[in-house]
Parts: structure tokens; sequence; C-alpha cells
């Protein structure tokens, strides 16, 4: 069986925020979250990998991205499970389930039991925290 241990990424806030856009630090560092229909892949069609934008882990395929008419990029389900983490979110006065990228623990989003897959999730991600590499360069 293939070795599931996902390196771990550790920088300061500091290196961070060098690294990241403004935008990109309040969301995968801060928990934060883009406004719906503002993203940049929320009508994104072309085919690749998600990556997270921070670590450049491998999140999502473009296989399981679908409409949900929410305003943040969706997917069924990760590409690699053991990439994203999952943990009990209760800000804003709610119980949700966030999603965090395994390997250096940037916010992505929330998932929800209500999408169309045959596990019925709904991954809703912030396009900040995601880069779409174009399998061949090509896309829409």
């Amino acid at each position: 069986m293939a070795d599931t241990d996902v390196q771990k990424v550790q920088k300061s806030e500091s290196e961070w925020r060098e690294q990241l856009s403004p935008e990109q630090y309040e969301i995968l560092r801060n928990k934060g979250t883009e406004r719906p229909f503002t993203g940049a892949y929320v009508d994104e069609k072309g085919s690749g990998m998600y990556r997270c934008a921070a670590c450049g882990a491998e999140l999502f395929s473009s296989d399981t991205k679908f409409d949900s008419g929410t305003g943040w990029p969706s997917f069924t389900d990760p590409a690699v499970a053991e990439n994203v983490e999952l943990h009990e979110d209760r800000s804003h006065f709610m119980v949700r389930t966030e999603v965090t990228c395994a390997a250096c623990g940037g916010h992505l989003g929330h998932v929800f039991d209500d999408g169309p897959g045959p596990n019925g999730k709904r991954y809703c991600i912030n396009s900040c925290s995601l880069d779409l590499d174009r399998e061949g360069g090509g896309g829409s």
C-alpha cells in the first residue's frame, strides 16, 4: 500500500505574508472567505488538478467539479483524500465542517452534505485557496 504520510510545510507567518497575496493570506491563514461569485474558479470549466495555492498539494480534480450555484467552486470529493483534513468549525454562530490542506494547514473552505456525488458531499472551496494546474496547458 502507498505511503499516506503527508509531508508538512512549516513557515513563519511573515514567510506566508511574503508568499501569498493579501487576499490569499486572509483566507488561507486567517480562515477568511471570498465574496460569492467573485473567485477566479467559480465558472472555470477547464481540465486539470486544483492545488493548494500556499503549498502546491494536489487537492481536487476538475473531474469532480460541479456548478452548485452557491458562488464558490464546488467539488464532490478530494482528488487525494489524505491531502485534506476536516475540522469542526463553530464560528459565526454555526456548526460547519472546515476543510484545510493537510500539508500546510491552509483554510480551503467547508464541506456540506448536500452534494450530487455518490457520497452526497459538496466541498465548497475558496478560489483564492486554489491554483489550477491545467492538463496540457490548455483550458478555456
